[in-house]
């Protein structure tokens, strides 16, 4: 039975760019439990797409699978972050039936190409066939899949440290790179203002950033958990952003439960009991 595969995120961020005023950012959040469960509790929630993430999270490619599945036939769309800019694991992915990759830490030109060599076959790259083994294809069930696997996948590198912010005009003039994400976290440290997030010359970087993306006609996206900060990258030109994650939100959620019903040592009784 022939099968077809889902829009990408490209997709999904050209079609807002084409509704112009009437169209919005594209909000996320990330997805780092590793629980199939979870993930799919997030899919339904009216996100317009999720996280998955390897770089900080327990996620290994059993997982990711299995939140794939969990979140296959929900309307949203689903990056995945692999731990490393890495040949081999980016094919793991792609076979597994991942289309939307976030890579981490671009620095430079030569790691976007390489990131988007990863994905593509030969000539135009390095990625290993494997279709008929794979998800990706599903088994070969997908028509003609290696003659157009490349209009299957989106990619987004991620800018996160000075050296990308610094090369960032040359890396968004990369083909094959869809879209650039900027980390303020990891720029922050690498800038020796770790945890400042906030900090203005780390706004000033992040503003750098979506002001080329702009001028080179790439959609940008960054992530802000604070509300103040979010809505001040949005009113500067964001095309999408991640707000929050599924861990964050269960600690902050079970500490303030603690917090409302758990009387203090030695304090006064909550106001609840």
């Amino acid at each position: 039975m022939p099968l077809r595969i889902e829009d990408t995120f490209r997709d999904a961020l050209a079609e807002q760019k084409q509704k112009g005023v009437a169209g919005r950012p594209l909000a996320g959040m990330w997805v780092c439990s590793g629980s199939p469960l979870i993930a799919e509790l997030c899919a339904g929630s009216g996100l317009d797409w999720l996280l998955v993430d390897a770089e900080h999270s327990p996620n290994g490619l059993e997982s990711i699978l299995a939140q794939l599945q969990a979140i296959h036939g929900y309307p949203v769309h689903t990056l995945v972050r692999p731990p490393v800019n890495d040949t081999v694991v980016i094919k793991q992915y792609l076979d597994l039936g991942v289309q939307n990759l976030l890579v981490p830490m671009v620095n430079s030109v030569a790691e976007a190409e390489a990131a988007v060599a990863a994905t593509r076959y030969p000539p135009q790259g390095v990625r290993g066939v494997g279709s008929a083994l794979a998800r990706a294809a599903r088994w070969n069930r997908v028509p003609d899949y290696l003659a157009r696997a490349n209009s299957t996948i989106s990619v987004t590198v991620q800018i996160e440290s000075t050296a990308a912010v610094e090369a960032v005009e040359d890396i968004l003039k990369v083909d094959g790179v869809d879209a650039v994400f900027v980390g303020p976290s990891d720029l922050a440290a690498s800038m020796g203002l770790l945890g400042q997030q906030e900090h203005p010359e780390v706004r000033a970087a992040v503003e750098h950033c979506l002001s080329a993306a702009k001028a080179a006609g790439k959609p940008v996206g960054v992530n802000a958990f604070n509300p103040d900060t979010a809505r001040h990258y949005l009113d500067h030109g964001t095309d999408f952003i991640l707000v929050g994650a599924d861990v964050a939100i269960l600690a902050r959620g079970s500490e303030a439960l603690a917090a409302k019903y758990i009387k203090p040592a030695g304090g006064d009784a909550p106001a609840s009991y």
